[in-house]
């Protein structure tokens, strides 16, 4: 039986969906089972992640458990220990790249992710562990970009010429999984990237090739830009850091291409031109 914690999120879900289709037995948690919509077969399972005693009960029969950094906040150590007291031996850890960034300048630990405490917890859980350094993910572009497509053509953002090496969330789900199902020895780190490092501005290209439209990026000042998207309702605190970390990387690359997505799935990891064409509906209007 595998725990999948933040099942109903956008890595969560497409990973209990494949693991459900794989034919594992998956018990996924949600804060609310009534509205989860989940595969038949799958068992849901009412507990709030960061209070894991409320889970306690859920963790008979456990195996493995899928530790969503979000979702779990402060309380991994926690978590995992009842979990090896159920029975379970195994973990994977959602995790991220920028993990030994300070931490003023992860954008995401600014909205709840706990990457580098989740993945500490793993390594010192006592279980067999898995640590998914994921890189910026392809669908961060339609909440970058998305309601300014969706309305023309244009893209008005900073640094034209950042750099990411943005992974395609179905690669990341498909390794989630692999290491799971124990198909993939654990004690490892693994730095899942795309295939290629893409400015800002040629994955605005990307998506304009996959939408047929030709598509001009207008490079704003990064305090114009930062007000922009506090006016468009984003926390000020995840907008400041996001700046943070565009102007550290401005002229050069944080995170080079791996190929451990291909090591793991034996084949290359999918292209941010691929994500773009079988995502394009998202950005039309």
């Amino acid at each position: 039986m595998i725990l999948v914690t933040g099942a109903t999120g956008a890595i969560g879900r497409p990973l209990t969906e494949l693991l459900a289709a794989e034919g594992a037995a998956v018990r996924a948690v949600s804060r609310d089972p009534a509205a989860a919509r989940l595969p038949a077969g799958v068992e849901v399972v009412g507990g709030d992640p960061a209070s894991p005693r409320t889970l306690a009960r859920h963790l008979d029969g456990v195996t493995a458990v899928f530790l969503h950094s979000r979702a779990i906040g402060e309380s991994a150590p926690e978590l995992l220990a009842l979990a090896k007291e159920h029975g379970a031996a195994r973990v994977v850890a959602l995790s991220a790249t920028n993990i030994d960034d300070p931490l003023d300048e992860q954008p995401s630990r600014l909205r709840g992710d706990r990457n580098k405490e989740a993945e500490q917890a793993a390594v010192t859980s006592g279980l067999d562990w898995t640590s998914l350094r994921a890189a910026s993910f392809a669908g961060n572009a339609v909440q970058a970009w998305g309601a300014q497509l969706r309305a023309g053509d244009v893209v008005r953002y900073v640094y034209a010429s950042f750099q990411e090496t943005p992974i395609d969330e179905r690669d990341l789900v498909e390794v989630a999984a692999h290491a799971l199902l124990g198909t993939e020895p654990g004690g490892r780190r693994l730095e899942l990237t795309g295939p290629e490092p893409l400015s800002h501005a040629e994955m605005v290209a990307a998506i304009g090739r996959a939408t047929g439209r030709s598509l001009r990026f207008e490079e704003l000042p990064p305090e114009a830009a930062t007000q922009a998207m506090i006016r468009n309702g984003m926390p000020e605190p995840f907008v400041r850091g996001l700046m943070a970390r565009y102007a550290k990387y401005a002229t050069r690359l944080q995170q080079p291409v791996t190929g451990d997505v291909e090591k793991v799935l034996g084949r290359p990891a999918r292209a941010f031109e691929r994500w773009a064409a079988d995502h394009a509906e998202l950005f039309r209007a």
